[in-house]
């Protein structure tokens, strides 16, 4: 069902990604500028993304730092309307109950959901101005119900998939898009801290790939891959004791 307008065709849009320096970030930034998209892309690692990116295209910053979003947003923004904003910083360690780091924890909260908001708020009011636009958030399956090792985590893709539905019904009327990613398992410096089996795991490349197309059919939600998402997306609607009972068994925890 087409929830937004579509992105499409991709020349000439101008689009801002956030954490693009690896993984999903960098393979969307190089899918979209291989159609002709003008992309500028951010992240703390600036070496990174001069490897890949002409350096007029370049805005390093670490999404945490009070103000960087907002000085990056209006240098962009001085430059001409904005199609695109995505957010795609992540931050993950698997952490349990018995193991809880508090300084962890808010760590995932600042760079997974904070710096989410700090591009709102560098963003919202410019789209609101020119009538335009959309947003894009970059959660997790992992937001859907609570999961081992995801304590720190999950609550951080739970609060993103909320907020991208707020955003929505607030937003739809004025034209402004939203969608919001929710990946399985993808290929990535983030996952390779994982000691666990990761099933249908992803590559960047194919990670972008469905996400342009979500972006060029509309979608508010976008996930995949369909094999795997499908599978938690209906385990999700379970009540929670059968639910935890089947994770458990799952995942042998």
């Amino acid at each position: 069902m087409k929830l937004n307008p579509s992105l499409a065709p991709w020349r000439g849009k101008r689009v801002w990604i956030v954490g693009a320096s690896t993984g999903i970030g960098r393979a969307v930034a190089e899918a979209l500028m291989a159609r002709g998209a003008h992309v500028t892309v951010s992240a703390r690692n600036e070496r990174e993304l001069r490897s890949f990116a002409a350096p007029g295209c370049v805005l390093a910053l670490d999404a945490t730092s009070p103000g960087a979003l907002q000085d990056a947003a209006a240098s962009l923004l001085a430059q001409g309307p904005l199609d695109l904003a995505v957010y795609c910083a992540g931050y993950w360690q698997p952490m349990r109950a018995d193991s809880f780091d508090l300084a962890q924890a808010l760590k995932h909260q600042e760079v997974n959901y904070s710096g989410a908001l700090r591009l709102l708020g560098a963003v919202l009011p410019a789209l609101h101005r020119q009538g335009h636009g959309h947003v894009s958030l970059v959660g997790s399956v992992a937001g859907y119900r609570g999961l081992p090792l995801s304590l720190a985590y999950g609550p951080t893709k739970a609060a993103l998939i909320n907020l991208a539905e707020s955003l929505y019904l607030d937003l739809r009327a004025e034209g402004i898009g939203v969608s919001i990613v929710n990946p399985g398992f993808v290929e990535t410096p983030m996952t390779a801290v994982n000691d666990f089996h990761m099933p249908a795991m992803t590559q960047p490349a194919d990670a972008a790939a469905a996400i342009l197309r979500g972006w060029e059919r509309g979608q508010f939600e976008i996930h995949f891959p369909k094999r795997f998402t499908l599978g938690v997306k209906l385990l999700s609607m379970l009540p929670f004791d059968l639910y935890q009972s089947l994770v458990r068994r799952g995942t042998a925890r």
